[in-house]
């Protein structure tokens, strides 16, 4: 009998951060900075995932050249911009990746795992979780994917727009997914249950994150660097006592054009001072699961 579907409510038991144990960063540091690049494959046999452009007269069509030459300037010209900005910093990266962009992009992510930098599952292709037909099907093709072109699976995975249904959590953990960025409810990793074991939500971010920022709610660029400081010197007084995770989401067609990449490198260089980490997801993981091993044995 297929188990019940669970909200993430049911998964995760509130607990607020007044009143949780409290962590300890390595050399006291107050604050985890975990940079997330989003590299996508926006196929063009189907409606682009975003548009800087309408289509004439509100009509939908296809191809949708124009926005799909948008996306195409970040892969070609803007991700590079935004690896500098990150090789400035000395930071790694956390490379949200559709699997296809392996095959379909391959200097791009070759350029990434060559860095160092993790790989994190964001669907194989860019599209909703809620329109993909198998989804254990997708992930496992997804995980294969990265496997073979970095010798290495990923334990991380953020959905595509962020979307996932109520059983996506236990598919993933069948497939060995350890944490999920889809879950944007802290300033600090929260463990949960799914049907394969503990998975854990990492601390992703719709407020620091370009899609929102610039491409729905059309701010200016400069507030992408305002937003950034005032985010972190919250989280930097706050972390004095119970330290903060905060992420910084870009992608390459958005953070990484002309009249924007300043901002990121500003903020980039904010952020770049003493108590403060740069990791990645898989590093948060490491961390947080042996900080909840040392507070099961106290």
């Amino acid at each position: 009998m297929a188990m019940k579907s669970r909200t993430p409510a049911q998964r995760l038991p509130y607990q607020s951060i007044v009143d949780r144990p409290k962590l300890t960063l390595p050399d006291n540091a107050r604050v985890v900075v975990w940079p997330v690049v989003n590299v996508e494959d926006w196929d063009i046999s189907r409606p682009m995932a975003r548009q800087v452009l309408p289509a004439p007269t509100a009509a939908p069509v296809l191809p949708d050249i124009a926005n799909w030459a948008w996306h195409e300037y970040g892969m070609r010209v803007g991700f590079w911009r935004i690896k500098n900005a990150l090789d400035n910093v000395g930071a790694k990266a956390t490379l949200s990746i559709n699997g296809r962009v392996c095959e379909t992009y391959p200097g791009v992510a070759g350029a990434a795992r060559d860095a160092g930098w993790e790989f994190m599952g964001h669907g194989y292709i860019q599209m909703p979780t809620h329109q993909v037909d198998d989804q254990p099907a997708m992930i496992k093709r997804t995980v294969d994917t990265i496997r073979n072109f970095t010798g290495k699976a990923p334990v991380g995975w953020l959905g595509p727009g962020l979307t996932q249904t109520f059983d996506t959590v236990d598919h993933l953990a069948k497939a060995g997914i350890r944490y999920i960025g889809d879950w944007a409810i802290d300033d600090q990793p929260m463990r949960f249950e799914t049907q394969a074991g503990p998975m854990v939500a990492m601390p992703y971010t719709v407020e620091l994150n370009d899609i929102p920022m610039m491409a729905v709610q059309q701010h200016q660029s400069d507030v992408f660097l305002k937003r950034v400081q005032d985010t972190f010197d919250r989280l930097y007084e706050e972390g004095a006592d119970q330290p903060r995770v905060m992420c910084m989401a870009v992608h390459p067609f958005l953070s990484g054009v002309p009249h924007r990449i300043r901002y990121l490198e500003e903020a980039l260089s904010y952020v770049n001072r003493p108590g403060v980490l740069f990791w990645t997801g898989e590093q948060l993981l490491e961390w947080y699961d042996g900080q909840m091993r040392t507070e099961a044995q106290a």
